[in-house]
């Protein structure tokens, strides 16, 4: 028996290493896992109906959304499942929600360095080396370099000083052969720093260099009969290969990389983001830029930058690229052509690629609304109106003056895209200022944000409402087809046009219009009523039994405010609400309510 259909075509996910996360309606993640093959784990969610109330079946049923993101390896999914656990705690979740981390090996920075397994990050000076997937692996490579290259275990202070005026004696360490007694000078400071280079190219993974020198120490030791230190080297050695894999990060734990890449497809930017640090990618965020403007690359990745500091609540020092960035006044961004740097930027690009053939497969071919077409004939347009957006503004008399857009797309109401406004600069009921700076604030948001533009706004008003909002969009160099609506004829406009379009009463095309119309009235009145609800109660005119929310709007929006309300004289309330109202608010003053 199939359980429930996944959130995404399940042949979109790729066969290889990765992280998923499956998220709530609401855009919260909810459980977070790891996986060998993606889409193999991800589909035995899919496959089988769970007992009811099973954890797996609740934590499935709610999952309306799915993201994934691809690591080099196994060993990176690890890494990265314990660090997103951390950061979101998803409830469904019940292990890796504590502060424990995965573990490293650390190497001072003083004279005559010593390296140690731990846990945590420490304030001492020093670089570190992981994290490491295993313990076991830990522990084995610093008791093989420290016996091999013969690392001090102390912890005295071996500065020249010291050592000269033979303030220390050699340990039993010394006495088992495991330390060449730097502590008396026995051994010198460039000879130890010769060993310990050796010792961190084993702990930087490059087996390349590690397998020639284990060859030359082997083969030494054979040609000088000591067979029994060769066998020994070479079981370390097979030891150590063992644990070879390594996160792709390993190297640079001790920095903290953000990387932003770009992949373009028509107008439309697909962008991944991916933040490294303490050795692992701690966030990764896939998102699309539109490009209708044809800004170019530079200027997008400024928007990407711009989106991911507000939502991420991020500040950048400097961030990695695949886009080459020439002529820029700031050390901002670096588009590293090698190394450790360029695999991140690779790895980056690699999910912006994975997640376009991600929604490339994912969309299906849509059924076409007839009143979308016919609109598109009748005004004349470019492209099928998919997304419309429709503005209204609300206020009575001035009093608390706001205004809604909703959004429909392929002609249905899309109430996720719903936005609603507070007029901040027009006082008075002015409804073509009001049009004007609202319709100002949604298009500077989109093209700031580089969300969604319409392919066509319309406007609740006459021809002076759609004059000010036409206005508005050209001042943000926006050309985006525009009509109002009339409210007594149910006619329609474009700007700079005296004369009404043709289209029939009865139309499917009109309808959808007149829907449009009819929700941002209904969104905008809805939301008057909440502000008005608010001033009343601000006021105390709410607390007033007997007095209804009509005749408090009256009253308020006569005298302005409270203070006015509480200077007038009973006779002047009578006169705006009537006698019985009237002797209520008296009351309610003598009371100390209002």
């Amino acid at each position: 028996m199939e359980g429930k259909k996944p959130p995404i075509p399940l042949s979109s996910i790729p066969n290889e290493p990765g992280v998923y996360r499956f998220i709530d309606s609401q855009g919260k993640i909810i459980y977070i896992g790891k996986a060998k093959d993606l889409r193999k784990r991800v589909s035995s969610y899919f496959q089988k109906s769970y007992p009811k109330g099973n954890k797996v079946s609740k934590m499935v049923d709610q999952a309306e959304n799915l993201e994934y993101s691809i690591v080099p390896s196994e060993t990176d999914a690890l890494l990265m499942e314990n660090n997103l656990i951390k950061l979101h705690q998803p409830k469904y979740n019940a292990l890796l929600k504590d502060g424990k981390s995965f573990p490293f090996v650390f190497v001072t920075k003083e004279p005559f360095p010593r390296a140690f397994k731990l846990r945590n990050k420490t304030k001492q000076k020093g670089e570190y080396y992981g994290p490491y997937t295993s313990v076991k692996a830990q522990k084995l490579l610093v008791d093989f370099i420290q016996k091999l290259f013969k690392i001090r275990t102390c912890s005295l202070p071996l500065n020249e000083k010291n050592i000269k005026a033979g303030k220390f004696k050699v340990c039993l360490e010394y006495h088992l052969g495991n330390c060449l007694g730097p502590c008396e000078g026995l051994q010198s400071e460039e000879d130890y720093n010769d060993n310990l280079d050796q010792a961190k190219r084993i702990l930087k993974g490059k087996w390349g260099e590690v397998k020639e020198y284990f060859k030359s120490r082997i083969d030494e030791s054979a040609n000088g009969l000591d067979f029994e230190k060769a066998q020994e080297l070479k079981t370390y050695f097979e030891k150590l290969e063992s644990f070879r894999e390594r996160s792709l990060v390993t190297n640079l734990t001790h920095e903290k990389h953000e990387v932003i890449t770009l992949l373009k497809e028509k107008e439309k930017f697909f962008c991944n983001y991916l933040k490294v640090s303490e050795g692992s990618i701690i966030k990764t965020k896939n998102f699309i830029i539109q490009n209708p403007l044809k800004l170019d690359d530079k200027s997008i990745l400024e928007i990407a930058r711009n989106s991911i500091e507000t939502e991420e609540n991020e500040s950048f020092e400097s961030i990695l690229t695949n886009i080459k960035m020439e002529n820029i006044e700031n050390n901002l961004w670096h588009s590293p052509q090698k190394g450790e740097k360029k695999n991140l930027v690779l790895l980056s690009l690699k999910n912006c690629k994975e997640f376009f053939l991600s929604k490339l497969k994912s969309e299906k071919p849509e059924k076409i609304n007839p009143g979308l077409l016919e609109l598109k004939e009748a005004l004349n347009l470019k492209t099928l109106p998919k997304r419309i957006e429709c503005f209204d503004n609300s206020n009575i008399q001035g009093s608390n003056p706001v205004a809604s857009m909703v959004c429909f797309l392929n002609g249905y109401p899309a109430k996720k895209e719903y936005r609603h406004f507070n007029v901040k600069t027009v006082t008075g009921p002015d409804d073509f200022e009001s049009m004007r700076e609202v319709v100002g604030r949604r298009y500077k948001r989109v093209l700031t944000e580089g969300t969604e533009l319409p392919d066509l706004v319309v406007i609740d008003g006459g021809k002076g409402q759609l004059s000010s909002a036409w206005f508005s969009m050209k001042e943000l160099g926006l050309d985006i087809p525009i009509i109002g609506i009339a409210k007594k004829l149910e006619e329609l406009y474009k700007p700079e046009d005296p004369y009404p379009l043709m289209i029939g009463k009865k139309s499917p095309a009109l309808k959808i219009i007149q829907r449009l119309r009819n929700e941002a009235h209904r969104f905008a009145i809805n939301h008057h009523r909440n502000r008005r609800s608010k001033s009343a109660l601000e006021t105390g005119l709410i607390n007033i039994s007997g007095m209804g929310e009509k005749t408090q709007e009256k009253i308020l929006r006569h005298f302005g405010s409270l203070k006015q309300i509480k200077e007038a004289s009973e006779e002047e309330i009578v006169q705006i609400i009537g006698r019985s109202k009237a002797k209520l608010i008296s009351e309610a003053k003598k009371k100390g309510v209002i």
